[in-house]
């Protein structure tokens, strides 16, 4: 798959991306929302691969959107260019397979919201997030009012989004923003280690994991229940099921084959 703002690969069941639009800082607009909405279209049907890696490479993950083209948008505009970004980024929230940012320098406006439409943040030392957006006269536009306040608080969320703050990785990992911090040279190894970890466990149940968790955080409690039972119920009609209990009955590690 060749790509204009994005680099792709793949290694054994793991996919790769990287944002490419260095001379920007990897900065957000239409065309690698578009690239990025399109290529996990495409990852949703692959059932080589198992867990996505989103990277935007050693020095910066993405440093916001695109103002310059944004300036002299219209409201009409503007609605659209959301609306664009919100179709993308849900994309990635509901991909069937877990999805990890590995995060270096740069995670700010845009970029935040991007990572937070993945599943699990590794973030580099120098990392920093925030939703600076209201110094531009605007606000988050990419789902950041919505995510940031489910992953902080509403009062972290609120604090962040009302001042345009910046933190860095130490405040964004105590706040819940991210998982981990790990050394520069260690990010994509650590990512991919954590991976291949994700990988090895049996696809069907991950996915259903992720599907009653994004669900639960939508709705009361009962209803997210409800909905657990359900996915913990259809799980009894895979064949993994069966050899995960059979495996721990016999005292071996499971293989799970995702059916």
């Amino acid at each position: 798959m060749d790509y204009k703002n994005l680099l792709y690969s793949k290694e054994e069941n793991i996919a790769i991306i990287t944002l490419n639009r260095p001379k920007v800082l990897n900065a957000l607009n239409q065309e690698i929302i578009s690239e990025l909405h399109n290529l996990f279209d495409q990852l949703a049907g692959d059932e080589e691969v198992k867990v996505v890696i989103l990277t935007g490479g050693e020095k910066v993950f993405a440093a916001g959107a695109d103002i310059p083209f944004m300036l002299g948008l219209t409201p009409k505009q503007a609605e659209e260019l959301a609306t664009s970004f919100h179709a993308a980024f849900d994309r990635i929230e509901s991909l069937n397979k877990p999805v990890i940012a590995a995060i270096a320098g740069f995670a700010l406006g845009g970029g935040c919201e991007l990572s937070m439409a993945c599943d699990l943040r590794i973030a580099t030392e120098d990392a920093k997030f925030g939703q600076p957006e209201i110094n531009l006269g605007v606000i988050p536009g990419a789902g950041g009012t919505q995510r940031l306040s489910r992953l902080v608080g509403v009062s972290r969320s609120k604090e962040l989004i009302y001042t345009g703050k910046i933190i860095d990785a130490p405040t964004a990992l105590s706040y819940g923003l991210i998982n981990e911090i790990v050394k520069a040279e260690d990010l994509l190894a650590k990512a991919k280690k954590l991976a291949k970890g994700l990988a090895s466990k049996p696809p069907v149940a991950l996915g259903a994991a992720k599907r009653a968790i994004n669900y639960g955080v939508e709705v009361d409690k009962n209803t997210g229940n409800c909905f657990e039972r359900q996915c913990f119920a259809l799980l009894f009609s895979t064949q993994d099921q069966k050899e995960g209990m059979n495996a721990f009955l016999e005292k071996r590690k499971a293989e799970f084959k995702g059916n």
